[in-house]
């Protein structure tokens, strides 16, 4: 019996593996839980093989910031190789043909089960634990505590109130009871995204101007592109400089101004002086960054 040659087998095409490889990691959904085995470190991240990966390749990786709660130097502080990891999945690297993993996010399984129990639209409760210019940190009421930050619940400082205001601390003091709508459940930091602003009426559905009608108000700041009026509770309307004929008011000062647009969908308002004749023709100024809301 004469032997057979082998079939001939089409060359390796390093493309179709990666091809491969990137289809299997957008099958994996963002902020699922997976788990896998520590291969490595390169350099501060930890090298990751996931479990039920048929091709074999270490293609998890732990960023440093996404590592642990905890204080450490060094990445092998926290892992060692041939370790079991649980992280959950950040994103999906599609030209590395990686994911992007946070251990960190599982590390607190009490904390994980909590952020998993929130929707958004929920209407939670808690205390105001910490005031910071970029937000405020709130105790919920039944959450665990967080590793770190003071509280659970974060809000952002443009979601704590429909007026403009300086500093959180205008609104809210450590101890006050609020209550928030649930924006997001942020895994990656652990925490509550509330809107205190979200259960407060909009300002601008009471608002009762059109364009031509008069409003006295007080100016609330000055800038270089003119200065705001407030003209209702929460809401400001911009006069522009070139309407202001060389005057330039100073905050405090009451003007009598009049409605030139209300854009109620994008929540602009632009004004004049009520002095100023209404056929005089002001400068190209564009649409007014008129707001209702946090500076």
């Amino acid at each position: 019996m004469t032997e057979q040659p082998p079939t001939p087998q089409p060359p390796h095409d390093p493309r179709q593996t990666l091809e491969d490889l990137r289809a299997r990691l957008a099958a994996l959904p963002h902020g699922e839980e997976v788990t896998g085995t520590v291969t490595g470190f390169d350099g501060d991240e930890v090298v990751v093989r996931l479990d039920g990966d048929a091709s074999g390749a270490p293609s998890g990786r732990i960023p440093r910031h996404l590592l642990s709660w905890t204080t450490f130097e060094r990445p092998d502080e926290v892992m060692t190789v041939g370790q079991r990891v649980r992280a959950e999945i950040q994103r999906v690297d599609d030209r590395r043909g990686r994911v992007v993993l946070s251990a960190q996010a599982c590390e607190d399984p009490a904390l994980r089960r909590h952020l998993l129990a929130v929707r958004p639209g929920d209407v939670v409760a808690g205390t105001v634990a910490a005031v910071h210019t970029f937000g405020v940190f709130v105790r919920l009421d039944g959450a665990p505590p967080h590793p770190v930050y003071p509280g659970t619940g974060f809000v952002r400082v443009p979601d704590l109130t429909w007026s403009r205001i300086d500093h959180p601390g205008d609104v809210v003091q450590p101890g006050l009871r609020v209550t928030g709508e649930v924006i997001h459940a942020d895994s990656r930091n652990g925490e509550v995204v509330l809107s205190l602003k979200a259960l407060q009426p909009d300002p601008w559905d009471a608002l009762d101007l059109a364009a031509g009608d008069t409003v006295s108000g007080p100016v609330t700041k000055v800038i270089p592109l003119g200065v705001f009026v407030r003209v209702a509770e929460a809401v400001e309307g911009l006069v522009h400089t070139a309407e202001l004929a060389g005057r330039t008011p100073g905050e405090g000062e009451v003007l009598s101004v009049r409605v030139l647009e209300a854009d109620r969908a994008r929540r602009r308002l632009r004004l004049t002086p009520a002095d100023r004749p209404p056929g005089a023709a002001p400068a190209d100024t564009g649409p007014p960054p008129a707001r209702s809301g946090c500076a």
